[in-house]
């Protein structure tokens, strides 16, 4: 048998390659929208991909299933549990067969049981290996999605939050007690292969681990040390992070079927006046330099998100999928950056211009950081200034700043009206990263005169100052 892992590290997403060496037969599961590293891979290894499956209809990726079928012919294996919000519209145009819990199949001599794992979704399903071509009769391993997590299971109530479907978080929280049930009674020497790692919002303690044992989570996965319901999903649903605005997207661009990539999609070089004329337009453009070069000297209406991990997730929050974009970026990182966007349905890169044009402009906007001392003193005069916090809930729920202004930073443009007109923000995260982004948002929609709190509320709390 062969087996290989792949994790997009933006997103902390694992998919998975199993292959039969005998017949030459490959699966993959939960492909990432980006299908090149499990081409190159069946193309090294001498596989033929034949196979391909789905955990669940997912909420943080835009899944490659629809991509990969369409390049290779291979025959979609897909969940028929839930009701019919829950079924794959694309289906009907490639080979494809529904599947339940109890079933079962086969790539090549590997066979595949197929067990139903509600909980994070309605028609979540997890599969169990055994590598019958090896000579094998015990299951080596259990691909579970985001149903058990090293460390953590999966969240159920993005559904609720994110797409809207009232009162499935306590209903899932239920199936999520009952499936874990069944996994317990797994032998302890079953390998688990997630669909997450740590840095996902699928969870709220995802181990870095990539891997683990049924045997290893249910003495350390705090899920799995719970035998009362009710105590089980009081701790589930409490302190779950925000899910991502573009979740509510990806969950319909999944089921609906994601569009088809283009050999090649041209993005056109642009320049300054080009980028001005777009920003009028009221279409997105995106500065991906460091926030120091940034607020040294940018233009007018632009955000800064720096093309780093994070990326791909603060431009899910941050950008409407109606928008054109444009970036400012280094040529050498435009084809990273597209992929990043593709793989939350951003498809509509347009145009860039090189990041090192920008400083031939003149009449720059810049920002201004100011240090904790420094935020003190400004703020003896609350008449002038209101300070904004742009952490999660779960960090302003642990202690914040007295008197200041809560706008988790994703929700930060629907929320505008909630900082007083006439008051210079202040704007502060935990360490001065997406205070930096805020700032960007804040200039970009008006608010000329916005501080960034330099170090954020670590700076803040090793100043000294005062905390609720």
């Amino acid at each position: 048998m062969f087996f290989k892992s792949f994790f997009d590290e933006n997103l902390a997403q694992m998919s998975y390659m199993v292959g039969c060496q005998k017949t030459g037969e490959a699966l993959v599961i939960d492909p990432a929208r980006d299908i090149t590293p499990y081409l190159t891979t069946a193309k090294k290894e001498d596989f033929e991909i034949t196979s391909i499956t789905e955990t669940h209809i997912h909420a943080d990726y835009l899944s490659g299933s629809r991509e990969l079928a369409e390049q290779t012919g291979g025959k979609l294996y897909l969940s028929d549990e839930g009701d019919d919000d829950w079924k794959y519209g694309f289906a009907k145009e490639y080979s494809h067969q529904w599947i339940k819990g109890g079933d079962q199949f086969y790539v090549g001599n590997v066979k595949l049981d197929v067990l139903h794992t509600p909980g994070h979704t309605p028609e979540s399903l997890s599969y169990l290996l055994t590598d019958e071509g090896g000579g094998s009769s015990v299951p080596m391993g259990i691909f579970t999605g985001d149903f058990v997590f090293v460390g953590d299971v999966g969240r159920p109530d993005l559904l609720e939050k994110a797409a809207g479907a009232s009162g499935s978080s306590e209903a899932g929280a239920k199936d999520m007690y009952k499936s874990l049930q069944r996994f317990k009674e797994l032998p302890d020497f079953v390998q688990v292969w997630p669909g997450h790692g740590a840095g996902s919002a699928c969870g709220k303690s995802l181990g870095a681990v990539p891997s683990s044992t049924v045997g290893y989570e249910k003495l350390n996965n705090w899920a799995l040390s719970y035998d009362e319901e009710a105590s089980f999903i009081d701790e589930l649903l409490k302190g779950q992070p925000e899910p991502p605005k573009y979740f509510a997207m990806m969950k319909k661009l999944n089921k609906e079927g994601p569009g088809l990539l283009e050999d090649h999609q041209s993005v056109e070089k642009m320049n300054i006046e080009q980028i001005q004329k777009a920003l009028e337009k009221g279409n997105a453009v995106i500065d991906t330099r460091s926030k120091e070069d940034f607020a040294k000297g940018h233009v007018e209406g632009t955000i800064n998100l720096p093309f780093n991990k994070a990326f791909a997730n603060w431009a899910g929050w941050l950008i409407n999928y109606d928008q054109d974009i444009i970036l400012i970026s280094d040529e050498s990182e435009l084809e990273g950056i597209q992929i990043a966007l593709q793989s939350i349905g951003l498809d509509r890169l347009v145009g860039f211009i090189n990041k090192y044009d920008v400083n031939q402009k003149e009449n720059l906007e810049t920002y201004e950081s100011i240090t904790a001392d420094q935020l003190a003193e400004r703020f003896k005069d609350h008449e002038d200034y209101i300070i904004v916090d742009v952490r999660n809930q779960s960090e302003w729920d642990e202690e914040h700043m007295e008197g200041a202004l809560h706008v988790m930073l994703g929700t930060l443009p629907d929320r505008l009206d909630e900082i007083p007109e006439g008051k210079t923000p202040i704007v502060h995260c935990q360490s001065g990263v997406r205070s930096a982004i805020a700032t960007s948002v804040l200039q970009a929609c008006g608010f000329k005169d916005v501080l960034n709190l330099k170090g954020g509320f670590s700076a803040w709390k090793e100043y000294g100052g005062k905390v609720a």
